[in-house]
């Protein structure tokens, strides 16, 4: 009888850590999922970011001004093109590791979770270092610098700088959610 009580005892603890096993997998899937969509649409946001604007330009006080045309595009700086660059390598990353996260599910063997590990620390360190990179600029844009002699150039064009701003800020709770991805993949190493 104590046997029997025992058995029991056992087999709702396992079904205990299967629910806990299950809803820890359900929130890691919801988790890649929103980092899948927070670095597409961060990368999108700030891929498409474009705007022109005709800018009056004053040479010679006794002349009229001159009109100018002044395009910004996220191409046109390398912190915006490493801050796409990343969020596309973090977005494409997320997508085949749901997949194989998928397939293995239930049967994840300690080298699987480790290298899953491993290469959401360094989607991390990615995104958060290109949300560094992009914000600089981003900050420069805004405030300008007049110890080089640069310019604000947000108060002109104001669009670009919102969009800019908007992605950086994307690419920043990507990063996070990755953050939050490797402190739950740590804890399922024994």
């Amino acid at each position: 009888m104590e046997h029997e009580h025992k058995n029991n005892l056992n087999g709702l603890e396992m079904e205990k850590g299967n629910k806990e096993s299950g809803s820890r997998e359900g929130l890691e899937l919801t988790m890649r999922v929103l980092a899948l969509v927070l670095s597409l649409t961060a990368a999108t946001v700030l891929g498409v970011a474009k705007q022109t604007k005709v800018v009056s330009i004053t040479l010679i006080p006794t002349l009229p001004p001159l009109d100018v045309s002044a395009t910004a595009k996220a191409s046109y700086l390398s912190a915006f093109v490493f801050n796409i660059s990343a969020n596309a390598i973090a977005c494409g990353y997320t997508a085949i590791s749901i997949a194989i996260l998928m397939v293995s599910k239930g049967r994840r063997s300690k080298g699987l979770i480790m290298a899953v590990l491993i290469g959401d620390l360094v989607m991390m360190a990615l995104l958060f270092s290109s949300t560094g990179a992009a914000g600089a600029i981003g900050l420069m844009g805004v405030q300008g610098n007049k110890h080089v002699m640069w310019k604000k150039v947000c108060n002109v064009l104001g669009k670009f700088c919102h969009q800019t701003a908007a992605s950086v800020a994307i690419t920043l709770l990507a990063a996070i959610m990755f953050m939050v991805l490797v402190v739950l993949d740590a804890m399922k190493l024994p």
